[in-house]
Formats: C-alpha cells, structure tokens, sequence
C-alpha cells in the first residue's frame, strides 16, 4: 500500500495533491446549484460538496471555495436569498462538467451548455431541467472557514422535487434508477449501484 505522510503530501506537486486529497475521502455527491441574479442572469454550477444537514427543519449544505475571486454563485445567492440544487444524471456529464469553466457574472451556463432551465411554483432561481432531483433552497446564512478560507453554505429546503419511480413508500430516494452520478476526486464520474438496505443497527445482546 502506498503511504504518504504530511511532510509528503505537503512537498507534493500541487495537481497531484489536489487529485489526491479530492479522492481519498470516497465518492461525493454530483449536483448543478443553479441561482439567478438580480438582473436575471442565470448560472449555474457544478458542486461535490452538498451534503444534507438534517431533516428537521430540512437543511443542507455545500462548501464554496475562496471568495478572492468572483464566484457567481455566491453573489447570486447572497444577494437574492435562493438557490436550487439538481442531480446529475449519466446523460448530462459532460454538460455539466463544463459548467466549472470561469464565465463571467454576465454570461449564462445554460447558453454556453446543452441544459436547460425551468422555474416551478414561483421560486425564484431556476431549476436544471430532467434533473431526476431539484432540490429549492432559502439561503440561511454562511461559515468562514479560517483555515483554507473557503465558506460552509446553508441553505434551508423550500421546494423538493423527485422523479416518482425514484421514491420508495417510506421517503428513501433510490437514485439509481435516475442513472444519478457521484463525483469521484476532482474530474472522475461513477454511477453507484445500489447493493442492499438494512435495518437500523442496534446494539448485539
């Protein structure tokens, strides 16, 4: 087994540590957050760090690195209140891959990419159209990170949307059967197949 430790991977060269350190946590989730600016410009952007919060109140989060430079998404989200997250699926990868290129607050990702947005019950940012799972949220408020500088974003659940075929009688989204994929490191695409559910565990007697 390969073994680095911290004097390693900090002489590491910089690509290889960030393909490194992206991937050793496993897989993550793969979303396009989608808001809308002030003046109507849409954006939208690929993320792997959205992660649910806890389900009552029903809250999630994502991870927005270092705001020295523009980030769109954040203006937009901070100045407007809202956000929607949306699953990626196998047909849109490399569609939504893209979406990561550095585009100006006034240029569209969906004019530069083949997806397309859609608005439903009057929430104000768009959704990624077909996405399996379109998730509506409130900006609440967001988390310095002294350490790398980045922000810890949360966001409350206004609006869930799912595809019905995906939703079991007990809530439990089986994501699957939508083709969604998980984020692999930093540029890597898997589709998980689901193996098995079981029981909450308790204690052995």
């Amino acid at each position: 087994m390969k073994y680095f430790n911290s004097a390693d991977l900090n002489n590491l060269e910089k690509r290889y540590r960030a393909h490194l350190i992206n991937s050793c946590t496993g897989y993550k989730s793969a979303n396009l957050i989608a808001t809308r600016s002030d003046d109507g410009v849409e954006n939208v952007a690929v993320f792997s760090s959205v992660t649910h919060l806890g389900s009552n109140p029903p809250l999630l989060s994502f991870i927005l690195r270092p705001t020295t430079v523009p980030r769109n998404t954040y203006d937009n989200l901070k100045n407007t209140g809202y956000f929607t997250v949306n699953h990626i699926h196998a047909d849109i990868v490399s569609e939504a891959h893209h979406t990561s290129a550095k585009y100006d607050g006034t240029i569209s990702e969906f004019n530069q990419t083949q997806l397309k947005s859609e608005y439903k019950n009057e929430f104000y940012a768009p959704f990624v159209q077909k996405a399996p799972v379109q998730i509506g949220c409130k900006y609440i408020r967001d988390y310095y990170i002294e350490e790398n500088k980045c922000l810890l974003i949360i966001g409350a659940i206004e609006q869930l949307h799912c595809e019905a075929q995906l939703l079991h009688d007990d809530g439990f989204i089986q994501l699957d059967r939508a083709q969604t994929v998980a984020v692999n490191g930093l540029d890597g695409y898997a589709l998980p197949k689901l193996q098995e559910r079981l029981a909450y565990a308790k204690p052995k007697n």
